[in-house]
């Protein structure tokens, strides 16, 4: 089975994402860039950044400040997101059982993924870590999504973006595709990926087939 990230992954969200957070945070008086949310927090479960910005402030955001976040990012999402490129394709090439697991609620999943025509390659094969315990790097996402398809573990391929992501997929005993062909993608993601564990590093969907058949045979 594949199992794909769906932010930096199947659709280019990350730029948009980042920049709604840090918009809000800032209207909120905590001063935090897109930049340092793409260092700190990139990969995990909007949930996770809330509580520990509040942590480091010592003290809480405003109360709705969730809502308000989710509402806008789907706002933005609506207007300008778009699927990575060569993504569909990559998909219709693929054989076998596949599905999402994603830091990012039911909402906004199905909202990426209906607006860039990608839906129709998984659904109802859909998985949030808003159902499990502890989000990336904690492996339940991965494992939650492999027992719900009933696949063993070991017989599973993680395309991720992020090194968290990345760290999560190996605690669950599954092989790891790095993916540096989004937009935010910098420079020291390939080298960030490989230290998390990533067996191949790909910055271009159209090489995901080879990669796939390849692994399978290793």
């Amino acid at each position: 089975m594949i199992i794909f990230d769906c932010n930096g992954v199947l659709v280019d969200s990350e730029p948009l994402a980042t920049a709604v957070v840090s918009e809000e945070f800032m209207r909120a008086g905590f001063p935090l860039t897109p930049d340092v949310i793409a260092r700190y927090f990139t990969g995990r479960r909007p949930t996770d950044m809330f509580a520990e910005v509040e942590i480091a402030a010592g003290r809480k955001l405003p109360a709705g400040f969730a809502a308000t976040v989710a509402g806008a990012t789907l706002r933005r999402f609506r207007a300008e997101l778009r699927a990575t490129a060569h993504m569909a394709q990559a998909l219709s090439w693929l054989r076998g059982p596949k599905c999402v697991a994603s830091s990012s609620s039911f909402d906004r999943i199905r909202l990426s993924l209906e607006s860039t025509d990608l839906i129709r390659y998984f659904e109802p094969y859909l998985f949030s870590a808003t159902e499990v315990a502890n989000g990336k790097p904690s492996p339940d996402i991965f494992l939650h999504a492999a027992g719900r398809m009933h696949i063993n573990p070991r017989d599973c391929i993680v395309v991720e973006d992020s090194a968290v992501g990345v760290a999560a997929a190996v605690k669950a005993g599954m092989t790891v595709i790095g993916f540096v062909g989004g937009t935010h993608a910098g420079t020291r993601l390939p080298e960030q990926l490989r230290a998390a564990g990533a067996r191949v590093v790909l910055s271009d969907m159209r090489a995901l087939k080879g990669t796939v058949i390849d692994l399978r045979g290793w």
